[in-house]
């Protein structure tokens, strides 16, 4: 072979080599400019997961508001002046296009703020698993106020919401329970909304438990045994009245001398509260007689002769 061509294929291979390594060059390029364009959305957006609880209410801008309009108008008057737009746009910012792991109490401060309002002496109503009793009663009863009866609790009872931070900002397919990140959109809301609830409570206050519950009616890790039995304030309550409630017909795990009870109390007396247990409380329990009529626990109230 003449040198000449030898030296020609050599020249031509070196340029084969060196296009391909340009190619694959810029291929890797692409891919690292890539990455890095979309290395944040990847890493933090939850749609990258799937959360175990469910996702956000659908309508949820228009179920708040009408919620919220309808508590200043239609229940409590009072609070016309309460301005629903704001507190929607205080809900949404709190949450929407931030990751629903790292919510803080800052995040819900200003919605707080605005929707607060005084709630009378004598009427707070605390409750740990008897949620439903506890709201049919105060349904009956309008002397007495849940949670879930202040505006705050009213607009996002049985309700949830979580942020994405992509497009729409909103997760509407799934949200993180407690158990996966403590810091949740309903996590931090109902603990900072139970905070000030307590906080508020004045004169008497009552307490609902659940006497029929094998591992106790009071529990330390609830949201009443960790947050609101520690912001009642001993100088504005003057009494606890703890309604020890049993199911109809159900097991009664626990009494008034009960260990969590006792415990409760003990809690209490440390606070320097005043304390009365009364087990089964009788108005309570004649609503629970009303889908019960016939048990024996009910007809106690016939046997005058």
């Amino acid at each position: 072979m003449p040198p000449q061509q030898g030296s020609a294929r050599t020249r031509q291979r070196t340029v084969l080599l060196v296009g391909i390594a340009v190619l694959l060059a810029a291929l890797v390029l692409a891919v690292v400019l890539a990455s890095l364009l979309t290395h944040g959305r990847h890493e933090v957006s939850p749609k990258m997961l799937k959360w175990k609880d469910r996702g956000t209410t659908k309508n949820l801008q228009e179920v708040i508001l009408g919620r919220c309009y309808n508590y200043i108008t239609a229940q409590y008057p009072e609070l016309g002046d309460k301005d629903c737009l704001k507190i929607w746009e205080s809900l949404k910012d709190a949450f929407i296009y931030k990751n629903p792991c790292n919510i803080t109490a800052e995040d819900y401060q200003p919605l707080m703020e605005l929707a607060s309002h005084p709630i009378p002496c004598n009427q707070s109503l605390f409750w740990s698993k008897t949620g439903d009793l506890a709201h049919r009663y105060t349904k009956s009863n309008q002397n007495f106020l849940t949670l879930e009866d202040t505006l705050l609790g009213y607009m996002a009872d049985r309700i949830s919401w979580c942020g994405d931070p992509s497009a729409p900002g909103i997760n509407y397919e799934s949200c993180p329970k407690r158990s996966e990140c403590e810091s949740n959109p309903g996590s931090v809301f109902w603990k900072m909304a139970s905070k000030m609830f307590a906080e508020a409570a004045c004169g008497v206050v009552q307490v609902m438990l659940n006497g029929s519950i094998e591992a106790g009616a009071f529990r330390s890790s609830s949201i009443f045994g960790s947050i609101e039995v520690f912001n009642l304030n001993p100088d504005k309550v003057s009494e606890v009245h703890i309604w020890l409630m049993q199911d109809i017909g159900g097991p009664q795990s626990e009494s008034c001398s009960g260990h969590s009870i006792q415990r409760l109390m003990s809690i209490l007396e440390e606070r320097n509260f005043k304390i009365v247990c009364e087990d089964n409380y009788r108005p309570v329990q004649l609503l629970q007689c009303v889908h019960n009529p016939d048990h024996t626990d009910c007809r106690l109230c016939t046997n005058s002769t």
